[in-house]
């Protein structure tokens, strides 16, 4: 059985709202390990616009792996919906290419066993130039070490354009990130 934190702004999560967002979610529960149940916890912030719009964006963050997605809809319940949909292809999409990489390995390679096939849309964010040079949020997290496959997969699960993550092999940290022609790039610190 999966955790949730559920949050809403400009909006109450009721009791609907939260069951709704549970039993969808728990459609997910067969792509997870055992030992990954114990742990994961299904982050869900919900917001409503002045225009009505709903967002709703889904985080489950795990050892060494974190799943992310977000909708827009005018229907809260219909962006939740699609909100799963979103995860289980994303899912889709990368078990191939994990299970190819990782074969070895523990965690990401076992979260991917029972996937099926690979599929995935990208969710390309878009940048409001009003608000271009002024920093909006800020994020800490622990740099995994990692190679640098393994950092373009975790960033593009993210569904960002770049990701900072420490070399396993060198100990730097190193940045990958996507080009403008869909290929990726990588810097090296010294």
């Amino acid at each position: 059985m999966l955790n949730f934190n559920i949050r809403g702004e400009n909006l109450e999560v009721t009791p609907a709202i939260r069951e709704h967002v549970e039993k969808k979610v728990q459609k997910l529960v067969k792509y997870f390990t055992e030992e990954t149940l114990e742990t994961a916890t299904v982050n869900v912030n919900m917001k409503v616009y002045n225009d009505k719009q709903s967002k709703v964006e889904v985080t489950i963050p795990m050892k060494n792996l974190t799943l992310r997605a977000e909708e827009r809809h005018d229907d809260l319940y219909a962006a939740i919906d699609l909100i799963v949909d979103k995860l289980e292809r994303q899912i889709r999409k990368y078990k191939t290419k994990v299970n190819r990489k990782f074969r070895e390995r523990e965690g990401v390679a076992s979260f991917f066993a029972s996937v099926n096939r690979a599929e995935e849309k990208n969710n390309d964010a878009t940048l409001d130039e009003d608000h271009e040079f002024s920093v909006v949020r800020t994020k800490q997290f622990d740099l995994k070490p990692m190679d640098q496959d393994e950092a373009i997969l975790q960033m593009n699960m993210l569904g960002h354009n770049f990701f900072i993550f420490t070399d396993a092999e060198s100990d730097g940290t190193h940045i990958v990130y996507k080009r403008k022609d869909g290929r990726y790039g990588l810097i090296e610190t010294n």
